[in-house]
């Protein structure tokens, strides 16, 4: 019958062996020599200690540790041994009675190879926690830490004996307290972590530190009560939003609210029931040649000194904001009615209009000001603007540095206006646009040598347009440029059908000189109508002259070293007119007709023009007196001088079929 003891021995995971006084194996079963590493049977029944000592060879120096443990001691001995490459066993050495001893050995190869495995994702942890940007904490249900790396230490320069696990977070904060680096509004330092609570997720929240750092926190909770909590110093983000909220909603030049800005207290004010505001836009009068003539720079300086004095004006509650260019509005959120507007307008008016002292240059503008109160205006910030720039607009064409109230009839002008801007920007698409000509004579033979090109626009439902309506309308909205483009083509083609000794007049707007390609228009339109440049003038007033000077100049010079001929129109109506005759060699002076017409009744007028004409024939420059319309006064400036006579007496503005028709009876009288 197969022996209890053998079937038990030899089905354990456990190698074990029994050895006697004489430290002899007495029992053994084959997993102790399995697990040793040994062919079976070299440890049986009667082996030694010795023999067996001799199979732990990869490990010497603890077998005969073992060893002399069995022959000198009587306590129970542990070891870990390693047997070969990797294979660890725990070696347990029990004394029994009869001074024997029970031997035992199992293998820890697993166990150990986990724990190594353990101890490297410990040390990896450790290196991933104590290298992470962001603080990172773990506190239990009682706010105690658990752990902390080396970020969160350093964000708020904690000591070791802080950080150890155990340690109160209150203890932490007074700490912090002292440094100068607590958060500045502790009594809410903890909502963060009610909430993420409340809600079993994340919740964050930024937090302003006394120091002045802004610090991220996120709250994390655990199922035990407590939190892991994320610490990021995002203070320079903070800031970098700080700043561009701030540029979005504010003039990056005067530091003033923008429209942005301005329409939102605006709105705001305005849904407060019971209160009356008032809304004045602000425009400068003749910074534009501030700008042209002293340059950007100057003008920027300029607009932030305005913005001094006029924030100097204002009431405690009232707004300033810049919209750009030279537009402020000035927002008073209550007022009690027209009265205080108007006060606060004159005020304004009279302070911009002080001579300003820009890098060492006096210098003068003014303001004009468009007002509308609201609510009766406009309950809107959109509708309030929109009306206040519309009396702004009614405000400069009464002759600017004043300041006028909205009232309806303006919206309807207004509206007006735009309309006949969009019109306008079709005309030359539609082909509305047609030049009359006016004929200049000879004053001595009274022949015809030469047409003034006069523009007409014919609109669909409004007629013919006078030039006076839509011209300024063109300039102030830069259509000039491409109609005026139009003008000198169609007027060259004209001119190229008329006998050569007949020559074309064309106006220049001040504002073509401003195009780069001036030069090279005239040079094109020459050329496509086959028309030689020494049949065409171009007429410019003084104000081409008056900003930009110098380019302004070039470009004189560049066209008339073609031929063209270049005359001064509305002669002596400027205040600087002789000193440009001596920067530029003019071809031609045309009088303006408002001499001519008091020929007769004024002796300063009858001076003026003798000494125009006397001043061009010693310079060698033709005269042209306009506004001819009578025989008495084209007997007067016969009498002064002038060579060339331009007026209703002679012809009004014709259309090109009249041009000819007037030509044919020319040519047929001198036949």
């Amino acid at each position: 019958m197969t022996n209890p003891l053998d079937i038990i021995l030899s089905n354990m995971q456990q190698g074990v062996a029994f050895l006697n006084a004489d430290l002899r194996v007495v029992l053994v079963n084959d997993r102790f020599a399995e697990l040793l590493r040994v062919p079976k049977g070299q440890i049986a029944v009667g082996v030694d200690a010795n023999a067996i000592a001799g199979q732990m060879a990869a490990n010497r120096d603890q077998s005969q540790i073992w060893l002399l443990h069995l022959l000198m001691n009587s306590t129970a001995l542990h070891q870990q041994i390693e047997i070969g490459d990797g294979w660890l066993l725990a070696f347990t050495s029990t004394p029994i009675d009869h001074d024997g001893w029970l031997v035992q050995c199992e293998d820890m190869s697993p166990l150990a190879s986990l724990e190594k495995t353990l101890a490297e994702q410990r040390g990896l942890f450790d290196t991933v926690l104590d290298n992470m940007p962001h603080g990172l904490c773990m506190f239990d249900a009682d706010k105690n830490l658990m752990l902390c790396n080396a970020a969160y230490a350093r964000l708020y320069c904690l000591p070791e004996q802080l950080t150890r696990s155990g340690t109160p977070l209150q203890h932490i904060l007074d700490y912090r307290q002292t440094l100068g680096n607590a958060p500045a509004h502790r009594e809410s330092y903890f909502d963060v972590v009610v909430e993420a609570a409340l809600k079993g997720a994340t919740a964050s929240q930024n937090i302003a530190l006394m120091d002045g750092r802004v610090v991220k926190i996120s709250h994390k909770p655990m199922e035990n009560g407590g939190y892991v909590a994320a610490h990021e110093d995002v203070t320079e983000a903070v800031r970098a939003d700080e700043q561009i909220r701030y540029m979005a909603s504010h003039d990056p030049l005067t530091g003033l609210p923008n429209r942005t800005l301005l329409r939102e207290k605006i709105d705001r004010e305005l849904s407060l029931d019971g209160k009356t505001s008032a809304v004045l836009c602000l425009d400068l009068d003749h910074f534009k040649e501030v700008n042209d003539t002293l340059g950007h720079a100057v003008g920027d300086l300029l607009l932030k000194a305005v913005a001094d004095r006029l924030a100097d004006c204002l009431r405690e509650g009232d707004s300033i904001a810049r919209l750009g260019g030279d537009e402020f509005v000035v927002f008073q959120a209550d007022v009690r009615g027209r009265e205080q507007a108007s006060t606060l307008a004159k005020r304004i008016v009279e302070v911009v209009d002080k001579i300003f002292v820009i890098d060492g240059k006096p210098i003068r503008i003014g303001v004009s000001i468009g007002i509308a109160i609201a609510p009766d205006d406009g309950d809107a910030a959109d509708s309030i603007l929109r009306r206040a720039d519309t009396a702004l607009y009614k405000a400069k064409s009464n002759g600017r540095g004043t300041f006028c109230f909205f009232e309806t009839a303006m919206d309807a002008n207004r509206q007006e206006r735009r309309n006949l801007e969009l019109d306008l920007q079709r005309a030359l698409e539609h082909n509305q646009f047609e030049i009359y000509y006016q004929p200049q004579v000879d004053a001595a033979s009274e022949q015809v040598v030469g047409f003034e090109a006069l523009l007409r626009w014919h609109h669909p439902e409004r007629g013919l347009v006078p030039p006076a309506e839509f011209i300024p309308l063109a300039e102030e909205t830069g259509l000039i440029v491409p109609i005026g483009e139009w003008v000198l083509r169609q007027a060259c083609n004209d001119a190229a059908g008329w006998p050569a000794d007949i020559c074309v007049a064309v106006n220049l707007s001040p504002l073509q000189f401003r195009s780069q390609t001036l030069a090279h228009t005239v040079v094109s339109a020459l050329s496509d109508a086959g028309l030689p440049a020494s049949r065409l003038e171009l007429e410019i007033t003084e104000s081409v002259l008056l900003t930009d000077n110098e380019t302004a100049l070039a470009t004189l010079h560049h066209i008339r070293g073609l031929g063209v001929r270049i005359a001064m129109d509305d002669f002596g109506t400027g205040y600087s007119s002789l000193s440009y005759l001596r920067l530029f060699p003019f071809d031609k002076i045309k009088i303006d007709q408002s001499f001519i017409r008091e020929l007769g009744s004024s002796k300063d007028c009858a001076a003026i023009v003798k000494a125009v004409v006397d001043l061009g024939a010693s310079l060698g420059i033709t005269t042209t007196a306009e506004g001819v319309e009578t025989k008495d006064q084209l007997s007067r400036v016969r009498e002064q001088g002038c060579g060339e006579i331009q007026g209703y007496l002679f012809g009004k503005p014709l259309p090109l079929s009249s041009v000819h028709d007037l030509i044919r009876g020319r040519l047929t009288s001198a036949a």
